[in-house]
């Protein structure tokens, strides 16, 4: 990125920035930027970094709550779960590097993920991944983005000791090009041992702690997320960082031995953007300046520029500040976890960034300039003219009887058995598991009093692509509905946007109507959104990805024991159906199936009928006079009933409420459950538990095991 590569003129647009964007750092600056200072202001200017065209519509999630402890703008959110114990979570995107390298792209993912939550002082306990990806049946480039980013999903994972508990998984044309891989973690901390970013105290220390510094990633998360892919982006493989899981665990440890020890003023993860990203977002938290001696950093080789030192992307790094009669006690725990630590710079007052090399200023920017000036757009948003999307490909589903539908659906990519993919990842390592994957609707995790947190994450860009607004909405309150399965009552929510280029009308109108949507469900609910992230630009030269804002949301319960379970449990017990039941075939799988497009009008959601149905459930669960609880989304509910046969391995006999179309949906509103009669007489009954088959009467009769068949053999031929 020397001078001479570009001319003065062309090298802020070779690095993503517009005209208009550098006028204002002239301006800013009162001055032309060095290299060095331009390539750290086009970074921290880019949309990865500086959210421009989604942080004034963030502004409108709520992010107040009575259990709230540390919300937006720190590495992670956490809640409080009561004796004296926290959880910290967040979710992240790592698409763009995923669809360039997918191991490496998805293996990252889960360590920086790791990493913000370790940051604010919790060990992570849990992963959990949400992934979209083209149709596996029709083309190889998604067979292996698929198959190679599970593999780096189980591979970080399970190197670092942390469960993957729970996730998503789905399969639509419009990811063919722009894959989703989005990572969640929560972690569990001492109340009084988070610990924020902020720098602070002039004349403090500034360490860098971990792996050395290399030229992989540089320019990665930050440039490959704030543009589209298009043609020959084979190029771009450079750029993903790459991982060490073993590195990463050492860093994790040494980090709490430090916080433990309260040798830590702050601590802020490398991620995108790297030491310039950490030490200006620190400095500018903690109203300070920083110097930073690039001559100190260990670099992995040796003639790396300074501008590459500053943008390097490379993984397991954490800068810390520290008072100086703590450095040597630091040093020693850093010894002793086999951590690099460096001394590289130090807290100054005032307002400035100053980076030294080899005993000259290379770059002195104000951090006014590289946080607060980055230029804020508002968006443009217009409803599409026309459908997007498009017909999907019609699949043959074998006939027009139920019976046929219904395993036709089993077998779909979308809702067949994910054992295939969470069969590679370890749900129970640290032994804190209560719930595995398909044993529930969301995964379920001890805490030392015998009470328990529970976590699920979901989201259907299908159904918000049909309408953003409800579509966003439905994911809240699905991802509240899987809480309430298990027992538990939400507290904090985290959010990831993914979405196309919000430079074009309609993409904007689909951010702006779906983070209205989710505005509105959490309000309804009463659940804070702690903090997220947003990876737009997601989007091919033949189109958009279908707009995917993802949920993730913590929930307490107070009882491990009496977690609830996905199957029906035991023989003669009546089978119910819990609340507001209207549902649409638009959107649905079915829909999807016989080459529908995403088009139509979803139902209104009866938000006071949600919480409702969501609290019978969760108290039925609690009390344990529900044996069985399960939500009915994808495929409706003869796909539910037969969930919930599988999961229990015994079958039922139901008659559906007159007018209910079995195979209709309506996410996050109604439960299927199962208890005593006795204790169900309430309950708007449908069936009772018992035999080797599903029956609905007068519609379809099939033995589990052929259900079981094929739920099993959807995924199994592409994992």
């Amino acid at each position: 990125m020397s001078s001479s590569t570009y001319s003065l003129e062309e090298r802020h647009q070779a690095l993503g920035l517009t005209d208009e964007e550098y006028a204002r750092i002239l301006d800013r600056l009162g001055r032309a930027p060095n290299d060095v200072e331009l390539a750290m202001l086009s970074l921290m200017w880019s949309e990865h970094c500086g959210y421009k065209h989604s942080r004034r519509l963030l502004r409108r999630l709520p992010t107040e709550g009575r259990h709230l402890l540390m919300g937006p703008g720190e590495n992670a959110g956490a809640v409080d779960v009561g004796g004296g114990l926290a959880v910290a979570f967040k979710v992240e995107s790592h698409n763009h590097p995923s669809a360039v390298e997918p191991f490496q792209g998805a293996a990252t993912g889960v360590g920086g993920i790791l990493r913000d939550v370790f940051a604010v002082g919790a060990r992570p306990i849990a992963v959990l991944d949400s992934l979209r990806f083209g149709e596996p049946g029709n083309s190889e480039r998604s067979r292996y983005l698929l198959d190679r980013a599970v593999a780096g999903i189980g591979h970080y994972g399970n190197s670092v000791g942390v469960p993957t508990v729970g996730g998503e998984i789905y399969f639509e044309p419009s990811y063919e090009q722009n894959c989703l891989v989005n990572a969640m973690c929560l972690g569990l901390a001492p109340r009084d041992r988070l610990i924020r970013s902020a720098a602070a105290g002039p004349g403090n220390v500034v360490v860098l702690l971990g792996a050395l510094t290399g030229r992989d990633g540089i320019g990665g998360a930050s440039v490959l997320a704030s543009a589209e892919l298009g043609e020959g982006d084979e190029a771009k493989r450079p750029s993903v960082q790459i991982g060490d899981p073993f590195t990463e665990k050492k860093l994790l440890e040494c980090c709490l031995e430090l916080l433990d020890r309260e040798l830590l003023v702050s601590l802020q993860d490398l991620g995108a953007a790297g030491l310039t990203s950490a030490a200006s977002e620190m400095a500018s938290k903690g109203d300070v300046g920083l110097t930073i001696d690039l001559c100190q950093i260990p670099l992995r080789e040796p003639d790396m520029e300074p501008f590459e030192i500053m943008v390097s992307e490379s993984q397991e790094r954490m800068l810390c500040v520290a008072r100086p009669e703590c450095v040597g006690a630091l040093l020693d725990v850093c010894e002793r976890w086999e951590v690099l630590a460096t001394t590289i710079g130090c807290v100054t007052a005032g307002d400035s960034l100053h980076v030294l090399h080899r005993g000259n200023v290379v770059a002195e920017v104000p951090v006014s300039v590289l946080i607060d000036d980055c230029p804020l757009y508002d968006l443009q948003p217009e409803p599409p003219s026309s459908d997007l999307y498009g017909r999907a490909a019609a699949v043959l589903i074998g006939g027009e009887s139920p019976a046929e539908t219904l395993l036709a659906l089993l077998r779909s990519p979308n809702l067949a058995s994910r054992r295939p993919v969470f069969a590679q990842y370890d749900p129970v390592v640290q032994s804190r598991t209560v719930r595995r994957p398909d044993e529930a609707d969301a995964a379920v995790l001890i805490l030392p009093d015998g009470s328990a947190i529970a976590v699920a994450i979901d989201g259907n860009g299908r159904r918000v692509a049909v309408d953003p607004r409800r579509g966003a909405a439905e994911a809240v309150y699905e991802c509240a509905a899987n809480l309430a399965c298990v027992g538990a009552e939400p507290l904090g929510l985290t959010n990831c946007l993914n979405f196309g280029n919000p430079e074009k009308p309609h993409v904007a109108w689909q951010l702006v109507m779906a983070v209205e949507g989710l505005a509105e469900a959490c309000e309804a609910l009463g659940v804070p959104v702690v903090g997220g992230n947003v990876s737009l630009y997601n989007e091919a030269p033949t189109g958009p990805i279908f707009p995917t804002p993802v949920v993730g949301m913590v929930g307490k319960l107070p009882d491990a024991g009496a977690a609830g379970r996905l199957g029906f449990a035991r023989e003669g017990d009546a089978i119910a159906l819990v609340g507001r039941f209207e549902p649409s075939r638009v959107g649905s799988e079915l829909e999807k199936l016989q080459g529908g497009a995403p088009v139509g009008e979803l139902p209104t959601v009866q938000t006071t009928s949600v919480r409702d149905a969501h609290e019978t459930v969760r108290n039925g669960v609690r009390s344990r006079a529900l044996q069985n609880a399960h939500d009915v989304s994808e495929g409706g509910l003869a796909v539910a009933l037969a969930e919930c046969c599988i999961a229990g391995d015994v079958g039922a006999s139901v008659r559906l409420p007159e007018g209910v179309d079995p195979f209709a949906e309506a996410p996050g509103r109604a439960f299927v459950v199962s208890g005593a009669p006795e204790a169900l007489a309430d309950y708007q009954v449908i069936g009772r538990v018992g035999g080797d088959a599903l029956v609905i009467e007068g519609l379809l009769e099939l033995a589990v095991s052929e259900l079981r068949t094929a739920r099993d053999s959807g995924l199994a031929e592409w994992v």
